[in-house]
């Protein structure tokens, strides 16, 4: 009986189904598409994008130094989807390579009808309910000095070469340190974008062209910062707390150590996928953002984004909703995640990525206050790291560069290229609460600096 069953291959898939299944749905997306029959609405938009986010994302996932060095397939679908609604021709003569009618299609139901509202919403309510409780208030007593240190120091090196090469301090900070210390794309460059373009009164587009760049190229030398600061830990073994399975922040041990694992039966819990309770996910996600949206009505000086992250953190370390409505909103923010995600990418690519003003932002200057964003928080996350308990190196690895790359994959690239995966947990502290402190860090900064 053989090898004949168990060596079966299975067919390379797109978006969860077999490549020729998805070419045939495919097909029919772009005939639509180029005869001008899309129809208008969701009904429209989500086909089209789905179709270009599994196509942009698989061409960045295989591609070598994008795969390993710039985030893989993200990048490629902001890119390449801003580069499919770039006009090409001259303004009398605009020549697209999608058709003008799908393009607008798909920027008013990023932007217009609510879906990058919608989508961070459910990121930000299901990531930070999904943590175990545990984690979220014993490792923030330590950690987050930590994160705070790693910021502050590069904030401090970002204005000081800001101010020395003419960029402008305040400048250096706000549209490249904050973005590239954000948690990445989904819940750190996108929301600033509005978060920025509310309170200075811009199109969030002209923001995120200069966020995107400083993202991408800080998750890009984070990556590489990670594999150093493993060569350095080997060659001072003092300094860190281990690598491979041995990796571990924190000097102490027993308890300590213990509480920031997750339980396994709320793993297995929130595992046990429910569509009903998926449901029961999406009404709590979006009525955290109405909440949020409410209150900034009240007090306008701190954005709504922020409001809700403080709400939704501030129900869960104090326990008030019920843990199984707590699998609900992780539920829905996996589903979310996992199917969504492409679609929220092809649409910054399109309603907030203009390629032209992106190159311009391209120079040694811009390049070197990534790197020093970077370097100040390695140093900073290191220094304090070490003050409240940590090894300085692994301290610089989960507090500094898992705040500097681009989010969850970020997270994956830095730790393997650091070897140092076991430390996971602490990485996702830095992508979701450290990036949910940059948002209402973010709205403070604004109300001093502008």
């Amino acid at each position: 009986m053989s090898s004949e069953n168990t060596l079966q291959k299975k067919p390379f898939q797109l978006y969860g189904m077999p490549w020729y299944f998805f070419a045939v749905f495919g097909v029919v997306v772009l005939v639509a598409t180029y005869t001008g029959k899309l129809p208008k609405g969701m009904i429209g938009a989500f086909p089209l994008m789905i179709f270009l986010g599994a196509v942009l994302g698989m061409i960045g996932d295989y591609t070598p130094i994008i795969k390993t060095f710039l985030g893989g397939g993200a990048i490629v679908v902001i890119f390449g989807s801003a580069a499919l609604s770039t006009n090409f021709g001259a303004q009398d003569h605009p020549f697209f390579l999608l058709p003008e009618a799908a393009i607008t299609i798909m920027k008013n139901f990023q932007v217009g009808e609510g879906f990058l509202d919608f989508y961070i919403a459910s990121l930000i309510t299901g990531s930070i309910m999904g943590m175990n409780r545990k984690l979220l208030i014993k490792a923030a007593i330590r950690y987050l000095p930590a994160i705070i240190g790693g910021l502050m120091v590069a904030m401090i090196f970002t204005a000081v070469v800001g101010a020395v090469s003419g960029y402008g301090a305040k400048e250096a900070i706000l549209y490249i340190c904050i973005p590239i210390m954000g948690g990445g794309m989904g819940a750190g460059a996108v929301p600033l974008s509005k978060i920025f373009g509310e309170s200075l009164g811009q199109d969030p587009g002209v923001m995120i062209n200069i966020m995107i760049p400083a993202v991408a190229l800080g998750n890009a030398i984070s990556i590489v910062g990670g594999g150093v600061l493993n060569r350095i830990g080997k060659a001072k073994p003092s300094l860190t707390g281990g690598a491979g399975s041995n990796a571990q922040l924190m000097r102490v041990q027993g308890p300590e150590a213990e509480a920031m694992k997750i339980d396994p039966e709320y793993q297995n819990a929130r595992e046990s996928i429910s569509l009903v309770q998926m449901g029961a996910g999406l009404f709590i996600a979006t009525t955290f953002f109405a909440f949020g949206s409410m209150v900034n009505k009240f007090i306008p000086s701190i954005h709504g984004y922020a409001w809700m992250i403080i709400s939704v953190a501030a129900v869960k370390a104090l326990g008030i909703l019920p843990q199984k409505f707590e699998i609900c909103c992780y539920q829905w923010f996996q589903f979310v995640m996992k199917n969504l995600t492409g679609v929220l990418l092809v649409g910054i690519g399109v309603a907030y990525t203009d390629l032209k003003q992106i190159a311009l932002a391209f120079s040694p200057q811009y390049l070197l206050l990534v790197f020093v964003t970077v370097l100040g928080a390695v140093i900073g996350a290191g220094l304090v790291g070490k003050l409240v308990g940590f090894y300085p190196i692994d301290s610089s690895i989960t507090a500094g560069l898992c705040m500097s790359n681009m989010g969850g994959t970020g997270d994956v690239a830095v730790l393997s290229a650091a070897n140092r995966m076991e430390l996971m947990p602490f990485a996702q502290i830095s992508s979701r609460i450290g990036g949910a402190f940059i948002l209402i860090l973010s709205s403070i900064l604004l109300q001093l600096l502008i």
